[in-house]
This record gives structure tokens, C-alpha cells and sequence, in this order.
């Protein structure tokens, strides 16, 4: 934990995500990325310089074979911890499955998913939305986007949403996925397995399969391709924010 929390912690400094006074909501899906991250946040609130509120909200998309017993466990836990946690109810998988019947359906869910999760934080007064996207998140994304785009992109550390004036932070940038999965495992954190029928057929799915294959060919691949990616100097891909 204390590895998750000096690199946490870095990416909090590199990229001024925290500010003093900001009310954070985790956007809590219920994998081991975001549970990570509210139980790093919690511990980091101890000691950063910045003093912050913390919450988490799951945007239940209304699956009906959600584990319950899944469910309650993540509740008891993230009482024990000390943060707030509400699940905002939705018809998101009516309209993706059953009214839209898309083909291609994680777009418009995620979409749906973050206009969902900001129409939350404006109406408890955050100002600031903390996802759990990791490093190797950030690896396939730069895939997917040279793959299907055409164009070397990736997702920011923080981005702000004019619309709901909400400013985007991921703070487990620098953290591999396979990090949060021994944490998680050591600390027997709660997980909430999710029951979406494209969840194991999907782009990123694809991207994740493909740079592992090519890290069983080059062993060192994957560091490389997060290495061009975290060292600005070397690219264009991330600007710091001015302070």
C-alpha cells in the first residue's frame, strides 16, 4: 500500500490534481481499479497539504444479476473506511440493450455512464471526479486510438468538463495493473464482479489481449510503450496544467 500511495501521491504533484477546499467524488464501478483508488484517497486525505472532502457513487446501469451479496460487502466496507457512498439508480442497460440494441454498445454506456456521474457531483456541490484508470489503462487507450483513429492520443490526468464544471482526475496513472490486483488481494478489498455481456468483448478488451501478446514477444514492450507515455519530453501526449 505504501508503493500505491508514493505513486499516487506523485501523480497528485505532477499534474496539481488536488486543490484545497475541492469535494472529490470517486467514480466507484466496482472493480478493483476504483476500490483501489477510494481506499488510496482515504489514506492520502490524512496527510496531503491539500485539505479535501471525499465521497463514492456507483452508477447502477440496472442489471438485474448484480451480487448482491457483492453489493453489501462494498457498503460495510466503505463505512468502515469513513466514505459517504450512494448508488445512483439508472436505465442505462435498458436503453443500451433492449431499447437501442447496439451493436456496439460500451460507447454510448460510457457516455451515458459520465453524464450520469456528472448530473451527481453537480447536485451534491463536488467539484471534482476521480476515476481509477491505471497505467495500463492509459497504454491502451494509445493503442486503440493509433488502431481505430488513426492518431496518437491517450486520456489526460485531469481534464476539466466546462459543461458541469467538473474537473477529471485519475490519480492511479502510474500505477500497473498488476500492482492493484496484489493490493486488492492483500487487503481483501471488496469487489463487485460486473455482469455486462460485453464486458470481456470489447476494444480495450482487444488492446489489453494485443499488448500482451506483444509484451510475451518483446518482455520489456509494455514498460517501453508507458515509458514514451510518461515522459513528456519525449512526446506531446500529456501537458502539464499550469498552475
Amino acid at each position: 500500500m505504501q508503493k500505491i500511495l508514493s505513486a499516487l501521491r506523485r501523480a497528485v504533484n505532477d499534474f496539481n490534481m488536488i486543490e484545497d477546499g475541492d469535494k472529490i467524488v470517486v467514480g466507484l464501478s466496482g472493480g478493483k481499479d476504483s476500490i483501489l483508488l477510494v481506499s488510496a484517497l482515504k489514506a492520502f486525505q490524512r496527510f496531503s497539504p491539500a485539505r479535501f472532502e471525499l465521497e463514492a457513487v456507483t452508477i447502477d446501469i440496472g442489471f438485474s444479476d448484480v451480487d448482491q451479496a457483492e453489493v453489501e460487502r462494498t457498503v460495510e466496507y466503505l463505512k468502515k473506511i469513513d466514505v459517504p457512498y450512494h448508488r445512483e439508480k439508472t436505465q442505462i442497460a435498458e436503453i443500451v440493450f433492449d431499447v437501442r440494441k447496439e451493436s456496439n454498445p460500451c460507447s454510448l454506456c460510457a457516455k451515458m455512464r459520465r453524464g450520469a456521474l456528472n448530473n451527481y457531483i453537480n447536485s451534491v456541490g463536488a467539484n471534482v471526479l476521480a476515476l481509477g484508470h491505471n497505467a495500463d489503462d492509459v497504454a491502451e487507450t494509445l493503442l486503440m486510438s493509433m488502431c481505430f483513429e488513426g492518431r496518437l492520443s491517450t486520456f489526460q490526468p485531469v481534464s476539466f468538463m466546462d459543461r458541469s464544471k467538473v474537473r477529471l482526475i485519475r490519480p492511479l496513472i502510474y500505477i500497473d495493473e498488476k500492482d492493484i490486483k496484489g493490493v486488492v488481494k492483500r487487503y481483501d478489498m471488496p469487489i463487485i464482479h460486473n455482469p455486462c455481456p460485453s464486458n470481456f468483448n470489447s476494444k480495450r478488451q482487444w488492446a489489453k489481449e494485443t499488448i500482451a501478446a506483444l509484451n510475451k514477444q518483446i518482455p520489456f514492450a509494455e514498460d517501453r510503450i508507458k515509458s514514451a507515455i510518461f515522459h513528456p519530453e519525449r512526446n506531446n501526449l500529456w501537458e502539464k496544467p499550469k498552475k
